[in-house]
Parts: C-alpha cells; sequence; structure tokens
C-alpha cells in the first residue's frame, strides 16, 4: 500500500466521517482517484486531521508535491 498522507484540514472538534466538510473532501479524493484510475484504500478524520491512502504511489507523490508546494 501507498504512504498515508495526514493533512490538517478542519477544526480540532471535527472527528467525525459524515461531517458535512469532509464528506465534500472525500469526495473530491474519490473524483480525484478515478481520475488516475486508483482507489481510495484508507480514510480517517480524527480531531480534524484527514489521514488517507491511495493504491497508486504516482497520486500520493502529486498529492504530496501539491501539498508541499501549497506549504
Amino acid at each position: 500500500m501507498a504512504g498515508v498522507i495526514e493533512v490538517e484540514l478542519f477544526d480540532k472538534k471535527v472527528n467525525r466521517e459524515d461531517h458535512p466538510e469532509v464528506l465534500k473532501f472525500r469526495k473530491v479524493l474519490l473524483e480525484v482517484a478515478a481520475d488516475y484510475h486508483a482507489e481510495l484504500l484508507s480514510f480517517e478524520v480524527r480531531e480534524g486531521t484527514v489521514s488517507f491512502a491511495f493504491d497508486s504511489d504516482e497520486l500520493t507523490a502529486e498529492i504530496v508535491n501539491v501539498l508541499q508546494e501549497m506549504g
């Protein structure tokens, strides 16, 4: 499995995967995965931090690059 990406995206009070903003973000990840013919292998939110992993090293590397450019 490709590496897990962790990103602090939401308020620390957000701990549910059914939170509306979390659902929107998960939908984006699923759309990106489809574009890369990949699958979202894991997805979790804890204290506002989202952890997720794809079955594509290429997609994982692309996301890490984007996050580094933003940071």
